[in-house]
């Protein structure tokens, strides 16, 4: 790890989605403080290549998952088959044991399905059978979420979506990455990233993203966008894993920035996609409404 760049794994990155240097940052940090990802946007935006560009240069058993209307649970989390060799019943894990899930577009399957992640991302095990099994370690689920106003898809429940510490959406390129996209289009092969880290090394720095220090002001002022939250009408406000969500976040994109302590603005750029999926009710612009009005109404404490 001694060689490690934050600058040169973000350009390995830059090189699968370009032109979007910010959502780049932000899917990282989420990954640095050993966060669940959303990723919510039109297809064909590079949603999948983000997920796999980032489960390659971290060093990542990868697995990419296609939701459908008609999944069921045990396609994702394996299937207990009798043995007639040995007269017991045998556990064939599914593809929810890698270190990284992409689950795309989550919100094509039944609630029922989508539930199957629940403890996977809430207790990094799965329990088929009455039989608990440990996942790969670290673990990570990348979300894709197609708009909900698209037909077919079902809306993803509030206890799931507090799952996700971080949602985000890509957007469209501006017309002069779009045209690198066309020149370069036969040179987005993923074999050709740089693996930047081991799964080691990414731990280790999990560890120093844990370690970066946040004042009492700093958590008071979490505190308060967080309880401003829970004053507003039109929201049910930020849960007590927000909160948590909110600090590891703002630590790693300190991290990111190369410093060992938070300042305001670090909480004020991640706390759009950290609240925004958790507090909107109807539609994402609420969501964006509500997380703007939350940081015009709460001041930092210096």
């Amino acid at each position: 790890m001694k060689n490690f760049s934050i600058n040169h794994l973000l350009k390995q990155l830059e090189t699968v989605l370009i032109g979007k240097p910010q959502q780049i940052k932000l899917a990282l940090s989420c990954i640095l403080a050993r966060g669940h990802l959303l990723i919510e946007d039109l297809p064909g935006m590079g949603k999948t290549s983000l997920s796999h560009g980032l489960a390659h240069c971290l060093g990542l058993s990868y697995q990419r998952v296609q939701f459908t209307s008609d999944m069921l649970p045990a396609d994702i989390l394996g299937v207990s088959i009798f043995n007639k060799s040995d007269a017991q019943f045998n556990f064939h894990p599914g593809p929810i044991f890698n270190q990284m899930i992409l689950a795309d577009e989550i919100n094509r399957a039944s609630p029922k399905t989508q539930s199957a992640l629940l403890e996977a991302m809430a207790e990094q095990q799965i329990t088929v059978d009455g039989q608990t099994y440990a996942l790969p370690q670290p673990f990570f689920v990348i979300a894709t979420q197609n708009p909900t106003e698209q037909s077919g898809t079902f809306p993803l429940p509030e206890s799931q979506l507090d799952r996700f510490m971080m949602r985000i959406s890509i957007g469209y390129p501006a017309a002069d990455a779009e045209l690198a996209m066309l020149k370069n289009q036969q040179n987005t092969e993923f074999s050709q990233l740089e693996e930047c880290l081991s799964v080691s090394s990414l731990q280790a720095i999990q560890e120093q993203v844990a370690q970066v220090s946040a004042s009492d002001s700093l958590l008071k002022y979490i505190l308060a966008l967080v309880n401003t939250s829970r004053t507003l009408e039109q929201s049910a406000g930020l849960s007590p894993r927000a909160s948590i969500a909110i600090l590891q976040a703002a630590k790693a994109w300190a991290f990111i920035n190369e410093r060992s302590y938070i300042v305001p603005e670090d909480v004020q750029t991640i706390f759009p996609h950290v609240a925004e999926h958790r507090i909107r009710q109807h539609s994402q612009q609420q969501g964006e409404v509500l997380s703007d009005k939350i940081l015009s109404q709460v001041n930092p404490i210096l």
